[in-house]
């Protein structure tokens, strides 16, 4: 069904058949929030009672006293003036003979309060509004209860609530049973109607948001400053849950961080102008539970002020809250620093779908950035179901894109400026869609995303120069680059425009792809020559004939590589050419959001599977695994995020929970996983890992449309196995890794075992020798500390600094050549100190 179809259809369904509109308080109220009933009375007889509810803000619908639904922070964010969803629960349970009660509290949610950086508000309500329509169905006639001014507004315990800045709730001004039938509410007043086009009503095509799960703390501490500060161990989106006993009016704050400062304190750096505070005041009396509904927090650490007596874990908790996804991705390695950062790469993925795919669940934005979905999709249609959530985003941004003629940086669009055609952020349109339809093989997917994948490539291909190349215009290019100034993040290496110029070749083979798929044959043919035209320009312009780049940064080559614009003869030259710069650069990450996700795919895919795992492993910043070592359980927003002294990198970008630099998990799943799909919906798929960086195991699930795959593999004992389960209506393509035949395999569903003899040595550590980088001496303390003695010995305060960047790529062999009167009695000594027995590597906690 079309989005205008479906919109007359839901238009119907809660417009013609009853009086219902939007309806809010008698005057304009940033706080308290308000709090609507209209009592009724059911008939014998009942059949079925459906409940239809949602909210220009946050609705929390109730009857006859008790919540209805479990959904929180409902109806979610969507682009409010051209969809909003409306949830329907079956209350006919909940429905009595006689006197009933129907009520709701609305807080100011996504549409009227505070939303963005730039401090807007109200950028799509006035105040906050509720839709409500009760429907009666007594077989012969029908009754609906509808919102209208005969409603009664007050106010309650919800004194303010924020997105950003959390939420105030005072116990004593709850009104007692005010949503159950004989509440006295002759101090209420009547609501006013809202101007409002019902025809932006639809049904949900997502999942909810929901609690997911509880988890209790890791540590309850107190600080150097006489704080009290919960630690729940992870990173998180959600709130605290308490349960406390004391008197009356006594005020519980709750302060919520992402880390603490080196000195043991709460650090809010991250949060930027978000308050991110909760305030609870006691009723008095007995054990009071409460947990905020109205807002929700990016945080690993509470800070808890105006608490009676002794806090007890069993008092307080952390509510994980996010939208109500099915996991359907699992990988595990023999490294555990490995498997904690694909657990972060989970977490922050989890965190960062509350009903929209945002770039932080923490700070004053939890924005839709398109660019961060854009690179992270592979990996998030690994992990999750993620056909509801993607796809009704997509809707936004086709609406928003047909309103606005362009496509927005982050959708629902509330940035104050209109967003320019940008490569990475706005191909998201024909990108996503696509990369569903790879993994979901549904060419519906792709069917309802066309009218916004076409007008974007032409919009696009209208901008190019006369060769074909796009070179002008606003770019975020290679953004966060490690090397670009921290108050310049586009500041990259890589020259922007070959960025932009890339992606568009990347772009245009799917929408020609798309085209001709659909069947859309005009269209095919046009995006098929536009995509060799673009192709055309940039090998002439980037490209030399050895396949050599005039950019020589690894994110250029991670792009040439991967975007197939490279000829085959052109690809060893190239990748030989990018293994050199990782290595210069001493394993460590020199790309930003366009080349992080690409490049252990493009050094893997040209036979430098060992230099991708040596990237892989790197601990030292920047690198994947250096926020695992400071103790990182999401993903950060830079590597350098927070600092070796544990201090947060004060730039003002420096969110703990960002999921887009871990798309590099979308190879962990294929390459060190070894599963990895060839045809859309995996229909065929390739079982070919590839074992390295001392590995000795890895595991890889996945839930596809066809069923479960599984695919491990493990070195020990001296054999290599490898095992694999295939589901029904699928063919695998077996690669067996150093098999001593390489034989490719075509098995089909069942499952499947291979046993062989393992390569001599493998995952044992490597001898070291005069060839061995610096890098790797430097690691062994006791062999280090003995080279370095022979070296002072012969070369009194020869500098060699093992932590420069260039120590990973420079040997000892590379050290001598450069300094005078190198002797056989110097060579002797060093080879003596490199058998030096090190001692076994011990890591900080």
């Amino acid at each position: 069904m079309s989005t205008n179809a479906l919109a007359e259809a839901s238009a119907s369904t809660f417009t013609n058949r009853g009086a219902s509109t939007f309806i809010a308080a008698p005057a304009e109220r940033n706080n308290p929030a308000p709090y609507f009933r209209r009592e009724f009375t059911a008939e014998e007889g009942l059949i079925r009672a459906t409940l239809s509810v949602t909210a220009l803000g946050i609705v929390e619908p109730y009857l006859n006293g008790s919540r209805v639904g479990d959904e929180m922070l409902s109806p979610g964010w969507t682009s409010y003036r051209h969809r909003i969803i409306v949830t329907t629960i079956d209350v006919t349970s909940d429905i009595r003979p006689g006197p009933n009660a129907v009520g709701a509290i609305v807080g100011e949610g996504w549409a009227a309060g505070r939303l963005g950086w730039e401090w807007q508000r109200q950028l799509y309500a006035d105040q906050p509004a509720l839709f409500l329509q009760l429907e009666l169905d007594y077989g012969d006639h029908t009754v609906i209860i509808g919102t209208d001014e005969t409603f009664r507004v007050g106010t309650g315990a919800v004194l303010a609530n924020s997105i950003y800045d959390g939420e105030t709730y005072d116990a004593r001004l709850e009104p007692a049973g005010w949503s159950e039938p004989g509440f006295n509410d002759t101090t209420w007043t009547h609501p006013h109607t809202v101007d409002w086009d019902l025809n932006t009503l639809q049904p949900p095509t997502a999942p909810p948001i929901r609690r997911i799960e509880e988890l209790p703390p890791a540590n309850i501490i107190t600080s150097p400053s006489g704080k009290l500060i919960v630690d729940f161990g992870q990173n998180i989106s959600g709130w605290v849950r308490l349960t406390v006993t004391g008197e009356a009016g006594r005020e519980i704050t709750i302060r919520h961080a992402e880390i603490l400062t080196p000195a043991g304190e709460l650090e809010t750096e991250t949060n930027r102008t978000a308050e991110a505070t909760d305030r609870y005041i006691l009723r008095g009396g007995a054990a009071e539970t409460w947990e905020p509904r109205f807002t929700f927090h990016g945080f690993r650490y509470a800070q808890i002020d105006g608490w009676p007596g002794e806090l007890t874990g069993d008092a307080i908790s952390a509510v994980v809250v996010h939208s109500d996804m099915t996991r359907t991705g699992w990988f595990k390695t023999s490294n555990p620093l490995v498997n904690q950062l694909h657990s972060n790469v989970v977490w922050s993925m989890r965190d960062n779908f509350v009903g929209v795919p945002t770039d932080c669940p923490q700070r004053d934005e939890r924005l839709g950035w398109t660019g961060d979905i854009n690179a992270f999709a592979p990996t998030a249609a690994y992990l999750y179901d993620v056909r509801g959530v993607l796809c009704s985003w997509l809707q936004d941004l086709a609406a928003e894109q047909a309103e606005k003629g362009f496509v927005p940086w982050v959708v629902p669009d509330a940035l104050s400026q209109p967003s320019s055609p940008t490569a990475l952020w706005s191909d998201v349109a024909v990108s996503l869609p696509w990369t569903l339809y790879q993994e979901y093989g549904d060419p519906e997917i792709l069917r309802r995303s066309y009218t916004s994948m076409t007008p974007y490539t032409r919009q696009v291909a209208a901008l190019l120069d006369g060769a074909g190349l796009w070179s002008s215009g606003f770019q975020f290019g290679d953004w966060l680059d490690p090397d670009a100034p921290a108050n310049n993040p586009a500041a990259a290496k890589t020259d922007r425009h070959l960025v932009a110029s890339a992606f568009f070749c990347k772009t245009t083979r799917e929408i020609a792809a798309t085209a001709q798929l659909l069947g859309h044959d005009q269209d095919a043919a046009e995006f098929l020559a536009l995509a060799k035209r673009v192709r055309d320009a940039f090998r002439h312009e980037f490209i030399s004939a050895s396949g050599r780049l005039v950019a020589e940064s690894a994110t250029a080559y991670a792009l040439a590589i991967t975007f197939e614009i490279l000829d085959p003869g052109q690809l060893q030259k190239a990748g030989d050419r990018l293994a050199e710069i990782v290595a210069q650069r001493g394993y460590r990450i020199s790309t930003g959001f366009a080349g992080t996700p690409l490049v252990t795919e493009a050094l893997s895919s040209t036979g430098h599977i060992d230099t991708a795992y040596r990237l892989l492993l790197e601990e030292e910043c920047p690198s994947f695994l250096y926020p695992v070592t400071m103790g990182a359980t999401t993903i950060w927003e830079r590597w350098d995020s927070v600092l070796p002294d544990g201090s947060i990198n004060a730039t003002g970008m420096t969110s703990l929970n960002h999921y887009a630099l871990g798309a590099v998990a979308d190879w962990l799943h294929r390459v060190v996983g070894g599963l990895q799909r060839t045809e859309p919906g995996y229909k065929r798929i390739r079982i070919a890992p590839q074992p390295g960086g001392g590995l000795t195991s890895a595991n890889s699930s996945h839930d596809t449309i066809r069923g479960r795959i599984e695919v491990s593999w493990r070195i020990a004992d001296g054999e290599v196995t490898v095992q694999a389960c295939i589901p029904p209506d699928t063919e695998a393509d077996v690669v067996l890794p150093f098999h001593p035949q390489e034989p490719v395999l075509t098995v089909g569903d069942g499952t499947h075992s291979w046993r062989y003899p393992a390569p001599a040595n493998y995952g044992e550590a490597a001898n070291l020798s005069m060839a061995s980088p610096i890098r790797d001496l430097a690691k062994k303390e006791p062999t280090w500390q003995a080279v370095m003695e022979v070296l002072q010995r012969y070369f009194p305060g020869l500098p060699l600094d093992a932590s420069a960047p260039e120590a990973a790529a420079m040997s000892l062999n590379d050290v001598l050549q450069h300094v005078p009167g190198v002797s056989i009695e110097l060579e002797n000594d060093l080879k003596t100190a490199l058998a030096t027995t090190a001692a076994p590597e011990v890591r900080k906690e």
